[in-house]
């Protein structure tokens, strides 16, 4: 069983981020209600769809891959990201949309990609990671490497194509995919249950004949144990599997985005449950408190540092408007 202070770690560190990039996200522009702010600008330009209260869900997983396994995330994407390996100065780079950032500051917080550590990429569409996951599963079974693929999505995927086309290839093809469905009920403004027909993502897995299990995605040890056993299976040939993890969305649905239509009485609930709070407690009642308190620490210093180099570092030059463009044939913008 992966160490618990280890999966605490990862948590810390995502939230630090995600605290971090929403307080930079700040000010700037008025929108969602709120005024925009002549004091104070904001550093990141764009709201960002945080994962905080989610972290259980990339901390347990990932705590189970290989760098050479690879990873397709959502628009709801740095936890999943920072677990899997990725630089967190380079991530807070990209979303102030500076020059050293993974996509050289023109992707933002949503296409964020390592691929040097298996991260193929955030993604802005909802269930776009599923058949991407599922063509690099089969690129592996080609090519016979031992590496698994892993699909983070969220609930509100389930009702797009892609999510049932997705689950039939891999079945069909036999695939060494792991999807991983976190599920906040909440899909952007609306409440999951209101749109979404019968049980959810594992009950429609088990109809293709996917085998699924769902976890308390608030439980980093039921997830991080579920994971594990979820990736043994796949990697001894067993084909695709599905965990279906129940966890909660703590912000709205982007960083300044209030959440008024959201249940006051839900949220304090979710608030009562959150996993980096719950785990503390059992470190600390372990006996761990010192070691908890300095994670806490080093979580800070490091993300804190994160936001100071992202904050001197230089802008992309004009001539990168021009790069990574593909040529259609159609000329060139003037």
């Amino acid at each position: 069983m992966t160490d618990l202070l280890s999966l605490y770690r990862t948590m810390v560190r995502i939230r630090a981020f995600e605290d971090a990039a929403e307080v930079a996200s700040q000010g700037g522009v008025a929108v969602w209600g709120n005024e925009a702010s002549t004091t104070q600008p904001a550093l990141v330009r764009g709201p960002l769809h945080l994962s905080t209260g989610q972290e259980a869900v990339a901390a347990g997983v990932c705590a189970h891959l290989k760098p050479a396994d690879l990873l397709t995330s959502t628009h709801r994407g740095h936890g999943h990201t920072l677990a899997k390996g990725a630089d967190a100065t380079k991530m807070m780079c990209e979303l102030f949309g500076r020059a050293s950032g993974y996509n050289g500051g023109k992707g933002g917080s949503m296409h964020i990609a390592d691929f040097s550590v298996g991260m193929l990429g955030a993604n802005g569409v909802v269930a776009a990671g599923l058949p991407i996951a599922v063509g690099a599963a089969q690129g592996l079974k080609i090519r016979g490497q031992e590496a698994i693929a892993v699909c983070f999505f969220g609930d509100g995927a389930i009702n797009r194509g892609p999510f049932m086309e997705a689950l039939n290839w891999a079945v069909v093809y036999h695939l060494p995919v792991l999807f991983v469905c976190e599920d906040n009920r909440i899909s952007a403004t609306t409440e999951s249950r209101a749109m979404t027909a019968g049980p959810g993502a594992s009950a429609r897995a088990t109809a293709l004949g996917l085998p699924a299990v769902q976890v308390d995605g608030t439980d980093v040890q039921a997830v991080s144990e579920a994971a594990a056993e979820l990736v043994r299976e796949i990697r001894a040939g067993s084909g695709p599997r599905l965990l279906h993890a129940l966890t909660d969305r703590h912000k709205g649905h982007v960083s300044v985005d209030p959440a008024l239509y959201r249940d006051p009485a839900a949220v304090a609930e979710a608030l009562a449950r959150d996993g980096i709070g719950r785990t503390r407690a059992q470190l600390v009642a372990q006996g761990q408190t010192a070691e908890v308190e300095r994670i806490e620490r080093e979580a800070r210093a490091e993300i804190d540092a994160a936001v100071a180099a992202a904050t001197a570092a230089p802008l992309p030059d004009s001539s990168a408007a021009y790069t990574d463009i593909q040529n259609t044939g159609a000329g060139v913008w003037a």
